[in-house]
């Protein structure tokens, strides 16, 4: 409801400003620091005093005058040296926003939008997921969640390299190391704990190649094999890379998160998306073949203006190496361009496998394919979620694009980056790790899934599930079994999810047990306690009392009397934050920052515990006076509610 009548204004004073000084100007408006002044500002009077050479307060106090009402904006005042303060009809706006909320709830993607594609996840297929996947998923389905509640279609998509280094070393170790065959590998990848196994496999190639340099020709010939798709090694990858998959699956549904498609690279490769690519790139002189220099004999691109050189003294970035492979990034261009509909060719599809609701999860395949498989790609817009470190060739996949004359595309496609997540050295000591003294000392403790060295995504889960369900059993003890469990779930997805995306994208996060699930401060556990006493309320009212609901009624004259100033401006304030959540989201996508609705949330459910503590509800003695306070708990309720189901927070009945 905020950003309604924000917008409302907005346009208002650009339409004053054609109509009245012939000026077409951008409108910038913001919250005052007190509610004393209002509820929206605007400094439009000293941009417009630039243009006319007019004094700044002259000028406001003129628009003032001759703007005109606009529709839930109560009168306008002059502050300062030329501010134009708004103020909103209060009881109008507060029932419009509980009438809003009760819809808001539903909101759905509009049919008809642009589509946009969000890529995250893109674990390697070859072990165990860690920690800082979990940080890029949190990060990639949140901001899914915004899309599609700020009306845009989306596809989700989960990269899947399955033709790799990471799956060839651990086909070579499978081999050299276990001694396994291609039924031998089957048949493993059928028990649990199978990525597990993987994962210290993996760790364990690290020393097997560096006791031998040599023994990088089985690597090589093992990725050749992967590539040409034949042979045992081929097999095993096959075998390895998609019961990771299914493992991966398994660990980001425990975290309510899923996907529309699963691009894999074997297809880019056996359908040959690079040769496309290539010759696009080729024809129109984006890259060129060296003959001289340390890049002789390799295709490269000029970067330029475009992007900065991976390396200070040279300008170019290779595409193709001597030998003939394709580096990671030229696959990218590849891929970049089918996203957005530009290569010339499509994948095959095949259902991968079907979620609980109905929906196929599909996987795209070299041949046949499914005649009802829907049509992917196509995007109007495209996010890659990938950590800081690939900001380079994220930028060298851009310039490829400008380089073949898709320059609209490249203005498109957004690296959405984010820093890694390590452990605090209390969180490392908890988990088994031995910390020398300075590590002990440090801000945190980075991870290294090469070196075998990190948390695994379903270990973390399991031990925050534990830390809740020990809190849940002393206070729930008639509980059923189920019910504790479902609330302890909850509770660890909810800490986790919320302590992952509470920080901007920038930072690094050092993870820590005892700060995630703490009821006390920044948590998704105090957020989700808020929802809890809210809904406390409204169970005790039902016991009290029967018939209809006071919260569905629309408010009364208690609406205009409660919340007038300045008396009433704490109940306003609440009001007015828990109908900000439209403007958060709105801020929220243009900044591509999930951290503004966690922030939101907690604000909201810190705002609406002094509320609790302040007026005692169900105890109120005027009826109308009580009918208001619980409208009010309704709103916050359906607001948090949302904001939580954005951040994929689901509050328990009760903790």
């Amino acid at each position: 409801m905020y950003h309604i009548l924000e917008a409302r204004v907005r346009g208002a004073l650009r339409e004053f400003l054609k109509r009245r000084y012939s000026v077409d100007a951008a409108v910038v408006t913001e919250r005052p620091p007190k509610i004393e002044m209002g509820e929206l500002s605007s400094p439009v009077a000293f941009d417009l005093a630039k243009k006319l050479k007019r004094a700044p307060r002259q000028l406001a106090q003129e628009i003032g005058v001759e703007l005109g009402p606009i529709e839930g904006v109560e009168r306008t005042e002059v502050a300062g040296g030329g501010y134009l303060n708004f103020f909103f009809a209060r009881a109008s706006f507060f029932g419009t926003a509980l009438a809003d909320s009760r819809r808001e709830a539903g909101l759905t993607s509009a049919a008809g939008a642009p589509k946009a594609i969000v890529e995250h996840t893109n674990i390697n297929p070859n072990k165990a997921a860690h920690i800082g996947h979990l940080r890029n998923a949190a990060l990639g389905d949140t901001f899914v969640r915004l899309l599609r509640y700020s009306g845009r279609r989306v596809e989700v998509q989960n990269y899947i390299d399955n033709t790799g280094v990471q799956v060839a070393d651990v086909v070579v170790g499978f081999q050299q190391l276990e001694k396994k065959t291609p039924a031998d590998v089957r048949a493993m990848s059928e028990a649990p704990k199978f990525d597990y196994a993987c994962w210290d496999l993996y760790a364990r190639m690290t020393q097997f190649f560096e006791e031998d340099k040599t023994r990088q020709a089985l690597r090589g010939q093992a990725l050749k094999e992967i590539e040409e798709g034949h042979g045992a090694a081929a097999e095993i990858a096959e075998t390895v890379s998609v019961a990771i998959v299914r493992c991966h699956l398994r660990t980001m549904l425990r975290l309510g998160i899923e996907y529309d498609l699963l691009p894999r690279e074997s297809e880019i490769l056996h359908l040959k998306f690079w040769e496309a690519a290539f010759a696009q790139l080729k024809e129109r002189g984006a890259i060129h073949f060296a003959t001289e220099g340390k890049n002789a004999g390799c295709w490269v691109m000029q970067m330029g203006e475009s992007g900065e050189a991976e390396d200070s003294d040279d300008d170019f970035k290779i595409i193709v190496r001597s030998n003939g492979t394709v580096t990671y990034v030229g696959k990218d261009i590849a891929y970049q361009l089918w996203k957005f509909g530009l290569l010339g060719r499509d994948f095959h599809y095949g259902p991968f496998e079907t979620y609980a609701d109905g929906r196929t999860l599909w996987v795209t395949t070299a041949d046949g394919g499914d005649a009802n498989a829907p049509a992917f790609g196509r995007a109007n817009e495209v996010f890659n979620v990938i950590d800081a470190r690939q900001a380079y060739l994220q930028r060298v996949v851009v310039a490829g694009l400008r380089a073949l004359g898709f320059n609209a595309e490249a203005d498109r496609s957004t690296h959405f980056s984010y820093e890694i997540v390590a452990l605090s050295p209390r969180c490392a000591a908890e988990m088994g790790y031995t910390l020398s003294e300075a590590d002990s000392k440090r801000p945190y403790v980075e991870v290294s899934g090469r070196k075998g060295q990190g948390v695994k995504a379903d270990d973390l889960l399991d031990r925050l599930e534990a830390a809740a369900r020990a809190e849940v059993d002393q206070r729930h003890t008639s509980a059923s079994e189920a019910e504790r469990a479902d609330i302890s779930h909850k509770i660890a997805i909810g800490a986790l999810r919320y302590f992952l995306l509470r920080f901007t994208r920038t930072a690094i996060i050092a993870f820590d047990f005892k700060d995630a699930l703490s009821f006390e401060g920044e948590t998704g556990p105090y957020c989700q306690y808020a929802l809890v006493r809210i809904r406390n309320i409204f169970r005790k009212l039902r016991e009290q009392e029967s018939g209809a609901d006071p919260a569905a009624q629309l408010p009364g004259e208690a609406a205009a009397r409660l919340l007038s100033a300045p008396q009433g401006n704490d109940l306003w304030e609440l009001a007015l934050l828990a109908s900000s959540l439209g403007a958060q989201v709105q801020s929220a996508v243009s900044a591509q920052e999930p951290a503004f609705v966690a922030k939101y949330a907690f604000q909201l459910a810190q705002a609406f515990n002094l509320f609790y503590h302040k007026h005692h509800i169900l105890s109120e003695e005027d009826a109308a006076t009580k009918t208001f306070l619980l409208q009010l708990a309704a709103l916050v309720e359906r607001q948090l509610v949302v904001a939580l189901d954005l951040l994929g927070i689901e509050a328990p009945e009760r903790m």
